[in-house]
C-alpha cells in the first residue's frame, strides 16, 4: 500500500512538472521611441548656398549613442539624429536593431561634411566607417544626401 501511494504522489508530481514545463513562449514587444525634438539643424550648401532646415534629436550621452535610431519604425523627411562625440576621430556605425534605411553625414570639429554612408541597410550590422575623422554625424533617411546634393565640404549650424 505504502508502494502505491508513493507511486501515485510520483506520478501526480511528474504530471504537474510537466504541464508547467509547456512550450510557452513569451513574446516581449519593444515599445517604439518616439521623436524628441532637441533642436534645429541647418546644412548649408557650398555649391548654390541652398539651405536645409531640420528638426533633431541630439545623442550626447553615452547610451544615446548606442541606441541611437534602433526600435523606431520611420522618421519624417524633416528629421534626423545628430550624434555629438567629444574629440574628432574616427567613427564606425551599424544598424544593429535599426529598422530605418539611413544616410549617415560624418561631419568634422570644424561643422563641415567630411564622408557619408549612403543608404545603410536595416539590421545589418556591417561596420559603416567615417573614412575621415569626425566629431558628429548626422542620420537623416535613406536617399537624402543624393535628393539634397549633399557635398564633402558642406556645413552644418546647429
Amino acid at each position: 500500500m505504502r508502494f502505491k501511494s508513493f507511486f501515485l504522489l510520483f506520478c501526480l508530481t511528474s504530471l504537474m512538472v510537466l504541464t508547467s514545463c509547456k512550450n510557452d513562449k513569451k513574446v516581449i514587444k519593444q515599445t517604439e521611441v518616439s521623436f524628441k525634438k532637441e533642436g534645429e539643424l541647418t546644412i548649408f550648401k557650398s555649391i548654390d548656398s541652398t539651405k536645409i532646415t531640420l528638426d533633431i534629436e541630439i545623442a550626447d550621452t553615452e547610451f544615446d549613442r548606442e541606441t541611437g535610431l534602433m526600435y523606431r519604425h520611420s522618421m519624417p523627411n524633416n528629421q534626423g539624429m545628430l550624434f555629438v562625440f567629444e574629440d574628432e576621430g574616427p567613427r564606425y556605425f551599424y544598424m544593429k536593431n535599426t529598422e530605418i534605411p539611413l544616410d549617415l553625414i560624418y561631419v568634422g570639429t570644424n561643422k563641415k561634411i567630411v564622408s557619408f554612408q549612403k543608404n545603410a541597410k536595416p539590421f545589418d550590422e556591417s561596420s559603416l566607417p567615417s573614412n575621415a575623422p569626425a566629431k558628429y554625424v548626422l542620420e537623416v533617411n535613406a536617399g537624402l544626401a543624393d535628393i539634397w546634393n549633399l557635398r564633402v565640404g558642406d556645413s552644418l549650424s546647429f
